[in-house]
């Protein structure tokens, strides 16, 4: 048995940890964030892990004893890489030995991290075969049990021929999420929506992930950033029409943002919308690709970023945002002509995995809609950067969850495995390295559950001010995924390349999410980084 270390030990120690990040960061303020990009990335992950370890310390206080070990644990941890910044990168961050942590926040680090104690975590685990009962409130706790029962009832039977097959989500799932109210978590009630709030969203959505990330925990992103778009910039007669058929499922939407030589800046967005009159009504002609438009083919309307104004020197400033209506596509290519000689050709691109919806590459000829599918019409002209950006807070925020969804997935995967499978003549799960390392996942998925449940809370507060929050949650979760998954898939040995058991499906899975809704450079940097600096 380890020798028992208290919450209010880890609190002191993360308090003492806070105070030597502090002072790297001030030492940072005051200079380019390009002229020290590898530092500012370092305290980007630093911040991000800190403000995690404060959440699950804060969950496990008023959840009951059976998580303080994982709080404890992950704070020991985190403690222990702040204070390496002195240790191995002080030149870099301005710090001298003066600034090292004391004897007391070590000891504590070096005894929270101890292997005995991440073994324990990792028995414990597997006794519960892994599976997540963290308590709720009761609203909550419905919302997460009938969640549960559909995602394991009808999506989990059905993942494993989504992915190896490459097929396109089941109309059964969307007719099914859309009656039981999926789309409008976020949506108030005057407009069709359930009003639910960004915390019963991100339960939602890890329940989904953890059944099947593409096919089930992803389909509610894009209603989600369009919705947000709406909401904060639309007008009442556009929120009146779009919101209610986004929170019915009747319109299921993609968002078109990325471009073939335009990722992460989106500022740089060169696809083009220029007033124009077809059959009588005034409108916008839209010219130009997008790239990575994921469910493209199937969606009814796509939520697209076009410049408005050619002058390139406007930059964000001369981007608007559009709702573009298109017939369903079942294929993995389609080509649709306008009556008045518009056109857009989508091909979907092969991928390893998140295999589901299919992201698309799009070109739009000359394609035609009308004045009041600008968001915020002419007074929204200009705004689409701004407008999409606050989509993609939410959209980060939900992405965290996706990835504590698949995180969980992989964790309860490899437990059951390490119970059931055995090696030299014992159960896997009687080897030390094995308890050690499920400890280890079981600590890093309730550290990634507890950043993105408390930026959900932030963001229900005031969602402008959270988004830095959610992009942390994003960055934390979906390293979280990538790691989780990998050991899992190496707890699996051989079986864990194999398409026979699902960890395989989950590494490759995981791959995409440091990627999609703000690659992880970007948020590093240009978010949580600048954020920081401030």
């Amino acid at each position: 048995m380890s020798e028992a270390i208290s919450t209010r030990d880890a609190a002191g120690a993360l308090d003492a940890a806070a105070r030597l990040l502090d002072r790297a960061v001030r030492n940072a303020r005051g200079r380019e964030i390009d002229d020290q990009q590898v530092a500012v990335a370092r305290l980007a992950d630093l911040a991000t892990e800190h403000r995690s370890a404060l959440d699950l310390l804060s969950y496990a206080e008023g959840a009951g004893e059976g998580h303080a070990p994982l709080a404890v644990s992950w704070a020991g941890q985190v403690v222990s890489r702040i204070g390496r910044l002195v240790d191995d990168h002080a030149a870099d961050h301005g710090l001298t030995p003066e600034d090292a942590l004391d004897r007391r926040e070590r000891e504590f680090a070096r005894g929270a991290c101890a292997e005995p104690r991440l073994r324990e975590i990792g028995q414990g685990v597997a006794r519960d075969r892994g599976r997540n009962e963290s308590p709720l409130g009761e609203t909550l706790e419905q919302v997460r049990a009938s969640v549960r029962e559909f995602a394991d009832g009808e999506v989990a039977p059905s993942a494993e021929a989504i992915h190896r097959r490459d097929l396109l989500v089941p109309e059964s799932f969307i007719e099914q999420m859309s009656a039981l109210g999926y789309f409008g978590l976020s949506i108030d009630e005057a407009y069709g929506g359930t009003a639910l709030g960004h915390v019963a969203m991100c339960i939602t959505t890890e329940e989904l992930s953890r059944a099947s990330l593409a096919a089930a925990g992803s389909l509610i992103t894009r209603p989600e950033i369009l919705a947000k778009a709406l909401l904060a910039g639309g007008t009442e007669e556009q929120k009146r029409t779009w919101l209610p058929r986004i929170a019915s499922g009747e319109a299921m939407v993609a968002v078109g943002v990325t471009e073939p030589d335009i990722g992460s800046d989106v500022a740089s967005v060169k696809c083009r919308a220029e007033p124009a009159r077809v059959g009588g009504r005034e409108g916008w002609a839209i010219d130009g690709p997008k790239a990575w438009c994921t469910f493209a083919g199937r969606a009814d309307i796509i939520a697209l970023l076009a410049r408005t104004d050619p002058d390139p020197a406007l930059g964000a400033r001369g981007l608007s945002l559009f709702i573009v209506p298109k017939p369903r596509f079942d294929g993995r290519e389609f080509e649709y002509r306008q009556p008045g000689g518009g056109r857009i050709v989508g091909k979907a691109d092969a991928t390893p995995g998140y295999r589901g919806l299919h992201s698309f590459s799009l070109n739009f000829e000359r394609y035609f809609v009308p004045a009041d599918h600008l968001i915020g019409e002419e007074g929204g002209r200009g705004r689409g950067f701004y407008l999409q950006m606050g989509g993609f807070a939410a959209g980060r925020l939900q992405t965290g969850a996706r990835a504590t969804g698949l995180a969980q997935a992989a964790l309860e995967r490899t437990s059951e495995y390490v119970l059931d499978r055995s090696q030299f003549g014992r159960p896997l799960i009687d080897f030390q390295l094995t308890q050690y390392r499920l400890g280890w996942m079981a600590t890093r998925v309730a550290a990634a559950r507890a950043i993105t449940y408390a930026a959900a809370e932030a963001m229900d507060r005031d969602a402008r001010a959270a988004a830095p929050y959610a992009a942390q949650a994003k960055l934390l979760a979906c390293d979280t995924a990538v790691d989780v998954t990998q050991a899992g898939q190496l707890l699996h040995g051989g079986w864990g390349y194999a398409e026979e058991y699902p960890i395989s499906r989950y590494v490759v899975d995981a791959q995409v999410l440091p990627i999609f809704e703000g690659v992880k450079p970007t948020l590093q940097l240009k978010v949580v980084g600048r954020a920081l600096l401030a």
